[in-house]
């Protein structure tokens, strides 16, 4: 099984999701996780990663609260700035409050 930046255990914990059923999702979905040796994603690509849409994104890149690069007209999210955004949010100390 690969390796992950963020223990499994926390990531189901910050989804609220069991952590069988986040071991099951990630077996059944095989090899179409997309091109996993892309540094630079796309917005889109960035969002559904995280599981949330574009607009969402967009939100967070303008705040700051997840970081990006501009390439000529192409806005592009760094692949380990996704990990440190769930980081940051899973350390938060509103972990535990709803949304």
């Amino acid at each position: 099984m690969p390796q992950y930046s963020l223990p499994l255990t926390q990531i189901a914990q910050l989804l609220d999701v069991p952590e069988d059923s986040l071991r099951a999702l990630i077996a059944a979905r095989g090899s179409d996780q997309g091109d996993t040796t892309l540094v630079g994603l796309t917005v889109a690509e960035a969002a559904r990663r995280l599981g949330i849409g574009r607009t969402k994104l967009y939100e967070y890149v303008s705040s700051g609260a997840i970081h990006s690069v501009k390439i000529g007209s192409l806005r592009r999210i760094p692949a380990e700035a996704v990990n440190d955004f769930l980081a940051r949010r899973l350390s938060a100390t509103d972990f535990g409050a709803a949304a």
